[in-house]
């Protein structure tokens, strides 16, 4: 229990109605998930505003609220705020007792590859039996449990309440995928991060930021709150990933593949298979979060994934591998054993013709993902991209431009597109004014473009005509995430119609779709 004079030190208080003495057991923000005793915490969220939503926190037994504005109509303690998602991060922090302080926290930011980098992160520090946590866009991860993410970074609660879990669970190190809305909405704030890093930085979420300059700036608000005792690490290929070296306190640690003058660079890279083998050269000591440092070195490394990409997010997890005091034999290991993450250019089937899967999300992105497929070898590419729902109308421009720049180095003459409306829900539908900024440039190109609202037939129709040795590309975000487990489905049912589906075939498919976490 909680006693509600406390509220007066936590929070900037801009005004209290009807305030009595009480005492409070939990925080809440979902006035559906109040109980008896609960403080409500108004939000305004994507679609609905919390402050509507009062009489059923009330009907479930609020003691108290905390919002934006008074509410008159309503006989209780009432705790004006102007920032009531800070005040919810605030209370999380308190009422779950910091769990962050006794944990190790790695913080992963970047326009493109968190999730991948925080998976190879986590990777390496398991291999090294550490007891690990992983909280991102597609699950949230500790001990024996995996718990589906519905956003990259979870609501402050939520998130500090996971991390109680896993203090609980005596987690050692938890890495995190931190959005730029993590940051702008306070989901982060309060968390004590010993580990930063930014891996790079393009036009990204404009329409929710407002410009490329305010995009950056909430990127980078963990990076000003760290202490000098903490570390961050910075991919200094990307000028603008540099430019923001001098917003830290932190210890500093640079990278970079191309870049000879970073701390920590690469030589030898060969990515002739499409698996990357390089030379890691650790040029300058670097910092750790004690007193000690991580000495000159250089070591081979080889990658179990495909492409560029992979190497500048291999590098991030070797470097805080290093600062950790694993060893590059142990750490090579176990980038060895990684085998990517579902959904991020991720290899669903591989017979007579190989589906990909990939997130798809932005132009650097897309660019990043069709590179990598200019490396590989087939007869047809089969392209279906789900386009992207309530992102605004300059990301589905600049995805259609990119998919147009590589349309005819790749041979595509054909583009599949889906709204997916058979399966999003109105936070990720389509617009009017986003299917007509895709298809307004697609319009400029010869490619022959069939458009579906269902992307169930979108696949489905697809799958009917692919040939020997063809690729199938699942590409797009929330849109596309039910893409794999409706093409496996398809593709077993066919073949036991066709009386050629195997043992072997079904116990595969079983597997991918048993780990699955989106779409299902």
């Amino acid at each position: 229990m909680f006693d509600s004079s406390i509220l007066k030190t936590l929070l900037n208080i801009i005004n209290v109605f009807n305030y009595k003495e009480f005492k409070f057991n939990s925080v809440q923000y979902h006035s559906s998930k109040v109980q008896q005793g609960d403080l409500f915490v108004c939000i305004k969220g994507y679609l609905l505003d919390g402050h509507e939503y009062i009489a059923e926190a009330l009907e479930n037994g609020a003691a108290g609220i905390v919002a934006e504005r008074e509410q008159p109509q309503y006989d209780i303690p009432q705790f004006l705020v102007d920032n009531s998602r800070k005040a919810l991060a605030r209370l999380s922090d308190h009422v779950t007792h910091s769990p962050s302080k006794d944990l190790t926290m790695v913080g992963i930011t970047a326009s493109n590859g968190k999730t991948t980098t925080s998976f190879m992160v986590d990777s390496v520090l398991s291999h090294s039996n550490f007891n690990t946590g992983l909280i991102g866009t597609v699950a949230v991860k500790y001990a024996d449990k995996t718990i589906p993410s519905s956003l990259t970074t979870p609501e402050s609660l939520d998130l500090q309440t996971y991390l109680k879990k896993m203090k609980e669970n005596n987690v050692d190190y938890v890495t995190m995928e931190v959005s730029s809305a993590a940051q702008e909405l306070d989901r982060v704030a309060y968390v004590d991060y010993d580990i930063f890093t930014l891996n790079n930085l393009t036009p990204e979420h404009i329409d929710f930021h407002g410009s490329y300059e305010k995009y950056i700036h909430s990127k980078t608000t963990v990076l000003r709150e760290l202490d000098p005792s903490k570390v961050a690490i910075f991919n200094v290929d990307c000028e603008d990933t540099k430019k923001q070296i001098y917003q830290t306190k932190a210890k500093v640690i640079t990278s970079g593949v191309q870049s000879k003058d970073a701390m920590v660079t690469v030589d030898n890279l060969d990515l002739t298979t499409g698996k990357a083998r390089f030379t890691v050269n650790v040029n300058k000591p670097l910092p750790t979060l004690t007193e000690k440092y991580v000495n000159p070195t250089s070591f081979d490394i080889s990658l179990n994934v495909l492409g560029l990409h992979s190497v500048y997010n291999s590098l991030t997890a070797i470097i805080i591998g290093l600062i950790n005091e694993i060893s590059p034999m142990e750490i090579e290991k176990a980038l060895q054993k990684f085998k990517g993450v579902e959904r991020r250019f991720e290899l669903i089937y591989n017979e007579e013709f190989k589906i990909l899967d990939d997130h798809f999300a932005n132009a650097a992105n897309i660019d990043v993902t069709l590179k990598t497929l200019d490396y590989m070898k087939y007869n047809q590419l089969h392209l279906i991209y789900a386009v992207r729902g309530s992102r605004g109308v300059d990301v589905n421009k600049e995805n259609a431009q990119s998919i147009l720049k590589w349309a005819e180095k790749l041979s595509l003459d054909h583009l599949t597109v889906s709204l997916s409306k058979d399966f999003v829900g109105a936070k990720d539908e389509v617009l009017p004014e986003e299917l007509r900024a895709f298809s307004d440039v697609m319009k400029k190109s010869p490619i022959k473009i069939s458009y579906y609202n269902s992307l169930k037939d979108a696949v489905t129709d697809t799958l009917g005509v692919v040939k020997q040795d063809d690729v199938v590309l699942l590409a797009g975000a929330q849109g596309m995430d039910p893409g794999g487990k409706i093409a496996l489905e398809y593709i077993y049912n066919q073949k036991i119609k066709e009386g050629t589906a195997t043992y072997q075939l079904k116990q595969k498919i079983e597997a991918i779709l048993r780990e699955r976490v989106a779409g299902l």
